[in-house]
């Protein structure tokens, strides 16, 4: 089964108020097996256009990565996320070559 993965890239308008986002997500994040691969840090933009901050997560399939975003608990981070940013998501199937 292959693993489920959000992609996000984020635009921070107001950094102390993300943080609060940032710790409200860890509990759902962690209850369905999310693991940050990339957590912001240094980008370069080498084709199109980028927000400027990339968050790749990986779950332990695609139900889990949909399951976690559509959780109430996840549900409430984002609540606390919108005000303060704005952001692309996009939940995908990693690949399997069998």
């Amino acid at each position: 089964m292959p693993k489920g993965y959000w992609i996000a890239h984020v635009t921070v308008d107001d950094p102390t108020a993300y943080e609060a986002y940032r710790q409200a997500n860890a509990a759902p994040l962690a209850q369905y097996g999310g693991r940050f691969l990339v957590r912001g840090g240094v980008q370069t933009v080498v084709e199109g256009e980028a927000r400027p901050r990339s968050v790749v997560v990986e779950f332990p399939s695609l139900e889990a990565a949909t399951d976690c975003y559509h959780s109430a608990e996840y549900q409430a981070a984002l609540a606390l996320r919108k005000p303060c940013s704005a952001g692309d998501v996009v939940i995908v199937a990693g690949y399997d070559p069998a």
